[in-house]
């Protein structure tokens, strides 16, 4: 980040009109742009020259949000992508090729797993899951030869457990391969993981970044610290030249701290086409300009509707770091020591039956597959968003059937609890 405080930069980043220009980024709604002559264009092509060509790859809008997130988590460059999923697909396929290996924390968004686990697989690429509070003589023991990254969720969704960024950093740098670290809950506001050792930041923007409910995207942020030079033999394309380029090397051409972003843009955004519209990076710039202000507010009704919790008979565990009795309590003084989120996840007495009884007694909170919205909304993860795991992969992935995810909107902290309450007694 610039030597501004995060504040300034949620509502400042990026863009700074000129005298007459609009105050707010302007929305390039454009498919292509033009230029004078062929050569001009050609010079894009190449990667000789910086502009845009074809909004398939990059827009001006978009790269003015992406440059905000990126100036938020303290990186040197970053895009944006249609999606939290295509943000996870692009950052760890940008290293990781057929026949290639990574480690992954298996308590994860169960999309991420199913990514991973299923689709990754299926193109010749493996995962190690491995337990999120491992030791460290495990989580080396995970590693292989061929492994060319580390990933793992600051605080993870639903389960809520808390990624010692540290320890994973340690043990991925041992290995020559850098840590991916979706920062999806905390956001920037709570934690930055890059402080800590991580080496790209990811994000689904459709949750608290956006914080309405208005417009899926991702994030992919570099930190810019990892030598990928140091380790070509890991990384060759990254370190070799790519032939559709006319043979650039991206780490020798744009360095440490563009070579991943500009691979990641000219090549998977070029092929897969997995771009965000203007549209959708402006409405997320709305977003960000309260980011700093909505956080804190989370936090504390997510805080509240956590202790209210552990009160109550119907309740067999509360999740949620802020709690000095959760097991992650320590890991979140160190890595969130002003909050983690507005999530809350607790199990039942009764299981999957007591689940939808409760979410069906509601009044307030809305059943929903979002989550990190202005809105409260819940959901029973075992019957929607991890519905196509295994009961031992929901174990492994801290989602037992009786979980529900409750995350904790702007409202007042007084009447979340007292829908919640109303509905454990219906529970009973």
């Amino acid at each position: 980040m610039s030597e501004r405080h995060i504040e300034t930069v949620c509502v400042r980043g990026a863009y700074r009109p000129e005298s007459g220009q609009p105050r707010q980024i302007p929305i390039i709604q454009s498919t292509t742009f033009q230029y004078a002559t062929s050569r001009d264009m050609a010079a894009l092509f190449d990667l000789e020259a910086s502009g845009y060509f074809y909004s398939r790859l990059q827009n001006p809008t978009c790269d003015i949000v992406a440059a905000k997130i990126t100036a938020l988590e303290g990186g040197t460059a970053g895009m944006l992508t249609s999606s939290g999923q295509a943000a996870n697909f692009f950052a760890l396929f940008n290293l990781a090729n057929c026949g290639d290996h990574f480690v992954s924390a298996s308590s994860i968004y169960g999309g991420t797993f199913n990514l991973f686990d299923v689709t990754m697989r299926k193109m010749g690429i493996e995962v190690t899951f491995v337990r999120p509070d491992c030791t460290e003589d495990e989580l080396h023991a995970a590693f292989r030869p061929n492994t060319k990254a580390l990933f793992g969720e600051t605080v993870a969704n639903p389960a809520l457990t808390v990624l010692d960024i540290e320890q994973y950093a340690r043990v991925a740098h041992a290995h020559g391969v850098p840590l991916v670290v979706d920062n999806t809950f905390p956001t920037p506001v709570m934690c930055r993981p890059i402080e800590w050792g991580a080496d790209i930041v990811t994000h689904s923007t459709t949750k608290y970044m956006d914080g309405h409910g208005v417009a899926v995207g991702g994030a992919i942020v570099d930190a810019g610290r990892f030598d990928w030079m140091a380790h070509a033999d890991k990384f060759p394309g990254l370190c070799t030249p790519d032939e559709s380029y006319h043979g650039i090397t991206y780490a020798e051409k744009f360095g440490q701290g563009g070579a991943f972003i500009t691979k990641c843009t000219a090549q998977l955004m070029r092929d897969f086409g997995s771009t965000p519209s203007p549209q959708s990076a402006f409405y997320l710039n709305l977003g960000l300009e309260s980011l700093h202000l909505r956080m804190p507010r989370h936090c504390e009704n997510g805080q509240a509707v956590a202790e209210f919790l552990t009160t109550r008979p119907e309740v067999v565990a509360v999740h949620y770091c802020g709690l000095p009795s959760d097991p992650y309590y320590e890991l979140g003084r160190k890595y969130l020591p002003h909050g983690s989120c507005g999530v809350v996840s607790f199990e039942l007495k009764g299981g999957r039956a007591a689940a939808e009884t409760f979410m069906r007694s509601l009044k307030l909170a809305a059943i929903e597959t979002h989550v990190a919205d202005a809105v409260t909304c819940c959901l029973n993860p075992a019957t929607s968003t991890h519905r196509q795991l295994s009961d031992e992969q929901l174990a492994a992935a801290g989602v037992p059937a009786g979980l529900v995810r409750m995350s904790c909107g702007l409202e007042s902290k007084e009447d979340l609890i007292a829908d919640i309450a109303q509905a454990l007694d219906a529970v009973r």
